[in-house]
């Protein structure tokens, strides 16, 4: 009995570190969305203070395929991510819509005047409030919004070339048939 009040603590904490080490490693582009096949949220955000475009709403998303990309000027790998969309806009003439999620807006106009602009509309989630209704796990997330409104793909992370050539881009063909 007293070995095993001895040794039970320690299988205890080596349980909870199985668990934790197990979660914290698990990459985010691997829990599944519940929004897949339904509907946008609503969702009607203000246009970015300092860029001369209109702000974004989901009624803005239908008629064509589009991609919907959530990022922030203080994250890291929406900068790495940020050549991949522009090129899969202008090169490849994708509808791209941002949300800039949790970001000062001062930031964000200094880090598209020094990155350049590749999306239609931008809208301004300044406490996120949109990102918990598309089940945003992080940012940059990237969802592919087909003609009639619905989600048929999110990727969470960085979009990289091989993520749009054997992904993105297969499935936007799928979808316009």
């Amino acid at each position: 009995m007293r070995r095993l009040l001895f040794v039970l603590p320690a299988l205890v904490v080596a349980v909870i570190g199985l668990g934790l080490g197990f979660g914290l490693t698990r990459d985010a582009g691997e829990i599944p969305s519940a929004l897949i096949d339904k509907k946008l949220p609503k969702f009607d955000l203000a246009a970015l203070d300092g860029v001369d475009q209109p702000g974004l709403a989901n009624t803005d998303l239908g008629g064509e395929v589009a991609l919907v990309n959530v990022f922030a000027s203080w994250c890291a790998p929406c900068r790495v991510e940020h050549p991949v969309l522009t090129r899969l806009a202008e090169a490849r003439g994708i509808p791209l819509y941002g949300i800039n999620y949790k970001d000062a807006p001062a930031d964000a106009v200094a880090w598209l005047a020094e990155l350049g602009n590749p999306y239609r509309r931008i809208g301004v989630d300044p406490e996120g409030r949109t990102g918990i209704e598309l089940g945003l796990t992080g940012v940059p997330e990237t969802y592919v919004v087909d003609a009639d409104g619905r989600i048929r793909y999110r990727h969470a992370g960085p979009l990289t070339p091989r993520d749009v050539d054997d992904t993105l881009l297969p499935l936007i063909e799928e979808i316009r048939g």
